[in-house]
């Protein structure tokens, strides 16, 4: 039975391996995002859209902080997707995104509620994923 206590090479090795998979897993997203909006439109382009957009802020919390527990990451994640749609409703992210793509990608321009929904189905998906590969780990080492 492994000792429940992990060395600092463990607790280092495993954040060093869980910035490695959030800094792949950022990359993947960017690019399944930029692939969906190549390959569909309407609805199925812009709510893909938005759950990735949420799951590629879920993947920078990990990158950022690789030792925070998965609910916290897809928390911070929906706050901040959550955040900026509702900043839509000044106007301000509309007027940004006309002088740059940049913002227009960041930001977006126009206020869409069911936006929120699909924001919260991205920061499920991202606390799933990384909360099942977490418990099969932890599974693992209880078995050694």
């Amino acid at each position: 039975m492994a000792s429940p206590l992990r060395t600092r090479a463990d607790a280092g090795s495993e954040t060093n391996r869980t910035r490695l998979a959030a800094a792949v897993a950022a990359s993947a997203i960017v690019g399944a995002g930029l692939g969906l909006r190549s390959v569909a439109a309407g609805d199925v382009a812009k709510y893909g859209g938005d759950a990735l957009y949420t799951l590629l802020i879920f993947a920078l919390v990990l990158l950022a902080a690789p030792r925070v527990a998965a609910w916290k990451a897809a928390a911070l994640a929906l706050a901040v997707s959550w955040a900026v749609e509702f900043s839509q409703l000044s106007g301000v992210p509309a007027e940004l995104s006309q002088r740059s793509t940049a913002a227009r990608l960041v930001l977006g321009s126009t206020f869409n509620a069911p936006d929120l929904f699909w924001y919260a189905v991205g920061a499920l998906a991202g606390w799933l994923v990384v909360a099942s590969r977490r418990a099969g780990r932890r599974d693992a080492r209880r078995d050694h």
